[in-house]
């Protein structure tokens, strides 16, 4: 048992302690374990000289790993020396459960128990307290492992605040790609990342689509604008699907016209297929479209095929756009083809007379080309067609 303490004695002197050092004392919750009723209460007397008032006493060890586990403590005083249970194998259950290991731990030992104290030192305990104790040195202990405790949940605080932060930017870095790959082509979009600029290439085969739709402007002038912007980003929506399930790239819209191509920017030598079927889709997705709306909307569209440059131009805004006579020779089948038809240039024609049935047109006149022969894509053709 403990000499008499003289609890004069005060460290550190109440001077000394800061406001919010006072108020932080006043908060600390403290589990003071022994198996002497006694011991306690001088501990928890000391504790109350400070100003530590929220203090619960336990006497074994089973039941201070009871009382850690239901409520969340900021310091344990912690006997060695107690029947059934002592004061190490205490530390290792605490020191072993991850719920558990926050919990910053004193060892009241006697000298002789004096290898037990550096076991639990190096198990994980925070200090170690002699007895029969010195009421300074008590008071030092615990303002030193309070200290440490608090600058450790200053660091646990700052560690999660840099983590959330780190989050936030990860979230706010998608939203970043997946709105430059709504704009940009996913290879183009890495590059961009990468710190490139000015990309720009060649491609010697790519097919181009172009489509308009037909009646857009008649049905427009009896609609909202948010009702309008709402039915073309509905129509809009399924070819984009399409083109995505395709391997083909959209490249804009422009009002009620869309723009798509494939074989770029990754080369492939099924352009010309791969958007013949693209253009059949629109027709199955506008007429989807029109039964679900009620409306009665028809299009056109045009392809044409051969080499074109691309690349990104902006700098605030970014697109990525095609240049060339091949593009303004897709333009010209869109724009000189009939109401519900897809029109083909012979560029394109030559590409895909194995897999679909075509019909030659008459010889059309086109502004910039003259006249050239054209000719309207059916669909594609059927086994003993092809056989």
């Amino acid at each position: 048992m403990s000499n008499p303490i003289d609890s004069s004695n005060e460290f550190p002197p109440s001077s000394l302690i800061s406001k919010e050092m006072l108020a932080l004392i006043k908060q600390l919750k403290v589990l003071v374990v022994d198996d002497s009723r006694t011991l306690r209460k001088i501990l928890i007397r000391e504790l109350n000289n400070v100003g530590i008032t929220l203090i619960t006493e336990v006497g074994d060890g089973y039941e201070a790993i009871d009382k850690a586990k239901s409520e969340r403590f900021d310091l344990m005083l912690l006997d060695m020396e107690m029947p059934e249970l002592d004061g190490l194998e205490t530390l290792r259950v605490l020191k072993t459960d991850p719920d558990l290991q926050y919990l910053p731990v004193i060892i009241v030992s006697s000298a002789d128990e004096f290898d037990k104290t550096v076991e639990c030192i190096q198990i994980g305990a925070e200090d170690y307290l002699p007895k029969p104790f010195n009421p300074i040195l008590l008071r030092a202990r615990v303002f030193s492992s309070l200290e440490k405790k608090r600058l450790r949940d200053l660091d646990r605080e700052h560690i999660l605040q840099l983590q959330h932060e780190k989050e936030l930017l990860n979230v706010e870095q998608l939203k970043t790609e997946k709105l430059m790959l709504n704009i940009l082509p996913r290879p183009i979009a890495e590059r961009l990342k990468k710190g490139e600029s000015n990309i720009a290439g060649s491609y010697p085969e790519v097919t181009i689509l172009f489509s308009d739709l037909v009646g857009f402007t008649e049905m427009s002038a009896g609609k909202t604008a948010q009702e309008l912007v709402k039915l073309l980003n509905d129509l809009f929506t399924r070819f984009d699907q399409r083109a995505e399930d395709l391997g083909i790239e959209k490249i804009k819209t422009i009002g009620d016209a869309y723009m798509a191509v494939g074989g770029l920017p990754i080369p492939r030598s099924d352009h010309a297929e791969i958007v013949a079927d693209m253009a059949i889709g629109m027709f199955e997705d506008i007429k989807e479209f029109n039964l679900k709306k009620g409306m009665a909307l028809n299009m056109r569209i045009g392809l044409n095929s051969g080499p074109v440059v691309a690349g990104v131009i902006g700098f605030t805004k970014f697109a990525y756009d095609l240049w060339g006579n091949t593009v303004n020779t897709a333009s010209r089948m869109e724009s000189t083809s009939e109401n519900g038809r897809i029109q083909i240039s012979s560029m394109t024609h030559d590409l895909l007379t194995e897999q679909f049935v075509m019909e030659e047109r008459a010889r059309i006149e086109c502004k910039g080309l003259g006249a050239i022969q054209t000719y309207f894509l059916m669909g594609r053709k059927s086994f003993t067609q092809r056989h």
